[in-house]
């Protein structure tokens, strides 16, 4: 554990030249972050589980996971780009493109695409079943 801290506090102090917002105790930041600990860490806990031993809830909780974390971000950046981004550093490249943009973006682009995989897959459960009830019917015709 001592080893985690320390890689993540050098991190954590480095993204927060990004995000200002890091570097003290901002209620918003505060609030999604407690959520994301308590909440959004045991679905993924079970997540987990349930893809390793293919569980029938696997999507249910996928779909949630999914959401918590895009709402997380939403509310993380939408009220500080509605007061015109004064938390945020993006005269500096690094900065911007790379801890903004592309760190953040992974936040938004994995959990779009956990979702379309679920999307798919329900389809697919739901266009089999359709095929398998109208066999049925037939059948009985």
């Amino acid at each position: 554990i001592k080893t985690l801290l320390t890689f993540i506090s050098p991190a954590g102090k480095e993204y927060s030249k990004a995000d200002s917002r890091w570097l003290v105790s901002d209620p918003i930041i505060v609030s999604v972050e407690i959520l994301t600990v308590v909440l959004v860490s045991l679905i993924a806990l079970l997540l987990i589980h349930a893809i390793l031993n293919d569980k029938y809830y696997r999507h249910f909780l996928q779909i949630a996971l999914s959401v918590c974390e895009l709402y997380g971000g939403w509310m993380t950046f939408c009220p500080d780009w509605l007061l015109g981004s004064p938390h945020l550093d993006t005269s500096n490249w690094l900065h911007l493109w790379i801890y903004l943009l592309f760190f953040n973006g992974l936040w938004v682009l994995v959990p779009i695409l956990l979702l379309l995989q679920s999307w798919f897959r329900l389809r697919n459960l739901h266009a089999l079943r359709s095929d398998t009830t109208a066999t049925k019917k037939k059948k009985k015709l």
